[in-house]
């Protein structure tokens, strides 16, 4: 524990780039591996998968609702290329076809005329990702799977990444458009389905698990309040799940597992005295502050949100990223990790460059 807090304050005076320490004195691979992975704070992106609306599509939105248009209008490039860019998070949002084709022609591409969307992978049966069904549908990769293949190969080619979080949100609210086609419940069997899919792709030599961290503890919660998250050095090559969810979804991920028991991802709680806390989004870094303060003086994992609704880079408003990097949450989310120059020059970047820095907020 000495050597970790000495190695923390060295590092944190530093201002050195946690994936590649540079080796001088106080940025050493030593002594940046010794942190807990806790310590982290690093860059992510916010629905990760999402490619932009088509134009036909957009129009008939914005004919619709000028303002829930402008709200989807943004998007991103491949998994690969984020990961690239710094990107230590990434967030997927899932929707269940067990028997496949379900979305090969959405509701907006009929409405704008078009034909089918895909008949290859969206066509067989499996976990498909995309934001809203029927309406903001396209993906950089459409299926489940496809995103965990590509993150696993990306990070086979780079095993001295930071830990890498992958948020799952599990959509099952129906559409409130006439002609959207049902969306199937994230039942008992939808939430093992999810788990299956994560460990088919990443082994357990590559996931940092609730069961791993808890160890011979007695919960979860217990655990990380005692330090139980792996260091960086072992968390090193990592990536580690959460269930992005609210208290139903959560209630049914965990029933009959109090702390994650044999469950591949955590999930997000705001019930700090839970036994599985372990993690939580706090999307509002203004707001939430103090919550995030909390969490984080409890040993947990937080995701917050430098924007949201591309508000600030329509307005040039940086208080809020500038708030989520103060925060001391350990995953600032954006859609901007570059500029969208339709709308404005705004863009997040990690404070000092790299990729991963020692964050601000102190923890005991």
């Amino acid at each position: 524990m000495i050597i970790a807090l000495l190695a923390a304050a060295a590092v944190a005076a530093t201002g050195c780039d946690l994936e590649k320490p540079s080796g001088v004195p106080g940025c050493t691979r030593q002594a940046v591996d010794a942190l807990p992975m806790t310590a982290l704070q690093a860059l992510g992106t916010h629905n990760s998968y999402k490619s932009a609306i088509a134009p036909a599509e957009m129009k008939l939105l914005r004919a619709a609702n000028p303002k829930t248009a402008d709200s989807l209008d943004y998007s991103h490039p491949a998994l690969t290329e984020q990961l690239d860019a710094g990107a230590r998070q990434l967030e997927l949002d899932i929707v269940r076809d067990p028997e496949g084709g379900r979305w090969t022609r959405p509701l907006g591409l009929k409405m704008a005329g078009g034909g089918d969307y895909d008949t290859g992978p969206m066509a067989s049966p499996g976990l498909k990702v995309m934001h809203v069904p029927d309406i903001d549908y396209r993906s950089v990769c459409p299926t489940f799977r496809a995103c965990l293949e590509e993150v696993r190969a990306w990070s086979s080619r780079h095993p001295d990444h930071l830990p890498l979080l992958i948020m799952m949100n599990l959509k099952d609210d129906q559409i409130p458009f006439p002609g959207a086609t049902p969306l199937l419940p994230f039942d008992a069997a939808g939430m093992d389905e999810v788990d299956a899919e994560i460990r088919a792709v990443f082994g357990k030599d590559r996931l940092i698990t609730p069961d791993r961290v808890r160890g011979s503890g007695t919960s979860l919660r217990e655990a990380v309040r005692q330090g139980g998250w792996p260091s960086l050095g072992a968390a090193r090559g990592k990536v580690f799940f959460a269930v992005d969810e609210g208290p139903g979804k959560v209630a049914l991920y965990s029933q009959g597992r109090p702390s994650l028991e044999g469950r591949a991802a955590f999930v997000n709680t705001d019930r700090f005295e839970a036994p599985y806390a372990a993690y939580v989004t706090l999307n509002d870094p203004a707001k939430d502050g103090p919550r995030i303060a909390e969490a984080l003086r409890l040993g947990m994992v937080v995701r917050t949100r430098a924007d949201a609704d591309t508000v600030e880079s329509r307005t040039g408003d940086r208080s809020r990223r500038e708030a989520a990097f103060a925060s001391g949450a350990q995953y600032v989310s954006t859609d901007y990790m570059t500029p969208d120059l339709r709308l404005s020059d705004y863009s997040v970047a990690l404070p000092g460059g790299g990729t991963g820095r020692r964050a601000p907020a102190i923890r005991p």
